[in-house]
C-alpha cells in the first residue's frame, strides 16, 4: 500500500503576503474554502503582524472570522505569530469562534545571521529567546507549534549555509517545544545533493525520530523543487508545503528586471508525489479550480494597483 504523505498549501498567507494589491478579505476566506475542499491537510491561512509591516495580511482575524464554518473534519488551519502579540490575537480568534479553529501556530527564524536580522530584526538567538514565551503559551492553550528556519540551502545576502548551522537552529527550535520543525528553501538555491545532505545533518543531530515532524518548503526559483521533492521522498520525509498556483516567493530572490518564481505549485507536488509512487488526500481537478481563483484574484489586484499608480 502507498504511503501517505502530507500537503500543507501556505498560498493565503506565504503565496499573498508580498502582493502589493489588495486582496479582499472574502476573496481570502474563499481561497480557504477551495483549499479545504481539494482536500489538503492543513491550510496555512494568515499570519498575526502588524499591519504596518505587511499590510496584505493586516485582515487575519477577519479572515478567520469568516471560516467557523468551513473547515472539513481532519483539516487542521494555522497560522504565524512572530511574538507574544500575535499569539495574543491568535488565541483570541479561538475564543471569539468558540471552538479551536486554529490548531497551529507557527514562530519563524533563519539559518543566517543576516537574514534573520533584515527580516526579524532580531539575531537567531534573540528569534529563540522571543519564541519561548509563545511556545510555552501555545502549548498551554493545547495548539500545535510550527518552528520555520528559513534559508536552508542558501541566503541572498550570505551565499551557501552549511547544513550542520541549520540542524543547530533546528535543535533550538526542537528544545523550545515546537512538534514540526519546517526548513524552508526560501531562495529556491537547493539541488537535490543538498536536500540529502540537509536530511542528514537533521537526522545526525536530532536522531531518525526528526523525519516524522519535519517539513519541506520549497521555493521553484531554479526549477529544481520537484527533483528535491523526489530526493527528500527517499530519504524519509512525508510531510511538505506549497502554494497552489505557485504564489508567492522570497522577494529577496528577485531582481529589478525579473520577478522570481514563487513557492512549489501545490498542483507540481502532488503530481511529483504521486509520480513517485505516494498518496495524498488532494483531489487535483478540485485543485485546479483553488490555482484558477488564486491567480484571478492576484491579477485582478495587480491589475487594480497599476491602475491606482
Amino acid at each position: 500500500m502507498a504511503q501517505r504523505v502530507r500537503i500543507t498549501d501556505v498560498s493565503p498567507r506565504d503565496g499573498l503576503q508580498n502582493e502589493a494589491g489588495v486582496i479582499a478579505t472574502p476573496d481570502k476566506a474563499r481561497l480557504v474554502r477551495l483549499l479545504c475542499e481539494a482536500g489538503v491537510d492543513e491550510v496555512e491561512v494568515s499570519s498575526f503582524v502588524s499591519a504596518r509591516w505587511v499590510p496584505q495580511l493586516g485582515d487575519a482575524a477577519e479572515v478567520f472570522a469568516l471560516l467557523h464554518d468551513a473547515k472539513p473534519k481532519g483539516t487542521l488551519f494555522s497560522a504565524l505569530v512572530p511574538n507574544e502579540t500575535g499569539l495574543e490575537a491568535a488565541l483570541a480568534v479561538n475564543q471569539a469562534a468558540g471552538m479551536r479553529l486554529i490548531d497551529r501556530v507557527a514562530v519563524f527564524t533563519a539559518a543566517s545571521e543576516t537574514f534573520s536580522k533584515k527580516n526579524t530584526n532580531a539575531t537567531i538567538a534573540e528569534t529563540l529567546k522571543r519564541f519561548d514565551p509563545v511556545i510555552k503559551r501555545a502549548k498551554a492553550a493545547d495548539l500545535g507549534v510550527r518552528g520555520y528556519v528559513s534559508c536552508v540551502a542558501g541566503c541572498p545576502f550570505e551565499g551557501e549555509i552549511a547544513p550542520e548551522k541549520v540542524s543547530l537552529v533546528a535543535q533550538g527550535l526542537w528544545d523550545l517545544g515546537a512538534d514540526e520543525i519546517d526548513l524552508g528553501d526560501t531562495i529556491g538555491a537547493a539541488e537535490p545533493a543538498d536536500i540529502a545532505l540537509l536530511i542528514n545533518a537533521m537526522t545526525t543531530r536530532l536522531g531518525d525520530r526528526v523525519l516524522d515532524q519535519l517539513t519541506l518548503h520549497l521555493h521553484d526559483t531554479s526549477g529544481r523543487a520537484a527533483e528535491c521533492v523526489v530526493e527528500a521522498l527517499a530519504l524519509g520525509v512525508r510531510s511538505f508545503d506549497a502554494s497552489v498556483g505557485g504564489l508567492g516567493g522570497c522577494p529577496y530572490a528577485s531582481t529589478p528586471e525579473r520577478r522570481a518564481p514563487g513557492n512549489l505549485s501545490t498542483q507540481a507536488l502532488v503530481r511529483t508525489v504521486t509520480q513517485a509512487g505516494f498518496t495524498t488526500g488532494v483531489a487535483p481537478e478540485r485543485l485546479d479550480a483553488a490555482a484558477t481563483f488564486a491567480r484571478d484574484i492576484v491579477a485582478r489586484a495587480r491589475a487594480e494597483t497599476r491602475t491606482q499608480a
